[in-house]
């Protein structure tokens, strides 16, 4: 049986209708563009007016574009700046503890000069000192306080010589062995030193106390004449120390005289000089038992013989 006959339907002709309206505009556009082309070329400034007109349409889109990259862009930089400044703050912090090193250890170094200075202030006095040392060590578990010294009797020392330092007074040898000896220091409770006040002649005595300071003890009792502030030197009363050697500072005054501060602290004190006895005459003298059959200085035996 022979197929059916095709026939158009209203759907094809729909169909093919508006494919040929569809070929009709495009053909109309691309005559337009190539007529505007011709145009934009004989006359460009034809179309500065629809290009400013285009360009103002389409500058609200731009602007929001631009904010946006700018903004997106400093909140990166402004990141990106946070951690940079805060390495920069880590490597300042940093170059300052260095600093704050360097300059303790010029503070220290320049201590130490001064150190070295008052010791060679002391080796070109008018005393010539018998040795110089260093304090290696102190007691700590007791009471009683002494302080240890790397020098000893193969160094020229003797017991019973002053020790002291740039800043003044720190005590006398109590024991002397070949290399090294044992002080007694000014603030050990058996530790007494004839001392008076620097700008006058108010005589007194250094006691030591164990709590590591000194009591000044008043000769003449009376009024109590000493203020805070007052410097107290040796008196050279016994011939041991050698006058004009500074030993205490007054901090407190009591009935009986003072609470007075070592000037020169063993704890922060390096090297010491080992003086002489000051009047070791005056000491023998003193210690020298007494002879009863021992004549008469000015009598000769027969004055003697006679009487």
């Amino acid at each position: 049986m022979a197929p059916p006959s095709a026939q158009t339907s209203g759907s094809n002709k729909r169909a093919q209708f508006s494919r040929f309206t569809g070929y009709v505009l495009a053909s109309l556009g691309a005559i337009l563009g190539a007529l505007l082309l011709i145009i934009s070329l004989w006359r460009p400034e034809a179309f500065y007016g629809l290009r400013s007109m285009a360009t103002d349409a389409a500058s609200p889109v731009g602007e929001a574009g631009a904010v946006g990259r700018s903004g997106s862009r400093g909140f990166f930089e402004a990141i990106a700046g946070y951690y940079n400044a805060g390495s920069k703050n880590a490597e300042l912090e940093q170059e300052i503890e260095i600093a704050r090193v360097k300059l303790a250890e010029a503070r220290a170094l320049e201590q130490e000069n001064a150190r070295l200075k008052g010791v060679l202030g002391l080796l070109e006095g008018d005393v010539e000192p018998i040795a110089t040392g260093r304090l290696i060590g102190s007691s700590s578990a007791s009471t009683r306080r002494f302080g240890y010294l790397s020098a000893g009797r193969s160094d020229g020392v003797e017991v019973g010589m002053p020790v002291t330092s740039p800043m003044g007074l720190v005590g006398r040898v109590l024991e002397a062995g070949r290399s090294t000896s044992r002080v007694l220091l000014l603030t050990d409770p058996e530790s007494i030193v004839p001392v008076r006040r620097a700008t006058d002649d108010v005589v007194a005595f250094a006691e030591g106390r164990a709590d590591g300071s000194l009591r000044i003890r008043l000769i003449n009792l009376g009024i109590n004449p000493l203020e805070e502030g007052d410097i107290f030197v040796t008196s050279g009363a016994g011939g041991l120390f050698r006058p004009g050697v500074a030993v205490a500072m007054v901090r407190e005054t009591t009935d009986d005289g003072a609470i007075a501060s070592l000037l020169s602290n063993p704890a922060a004190t390096d090297f010491v000089v080992i003086e002489p006895i000051f009047e070791p005459e005056a000491i023998e003298a003193a210690t020298q038992p007494l002879l009863t059959d021992r004549p008469v200085p000015g009598m000769d035996e027969s004055e003697d013989e006679e009487s």
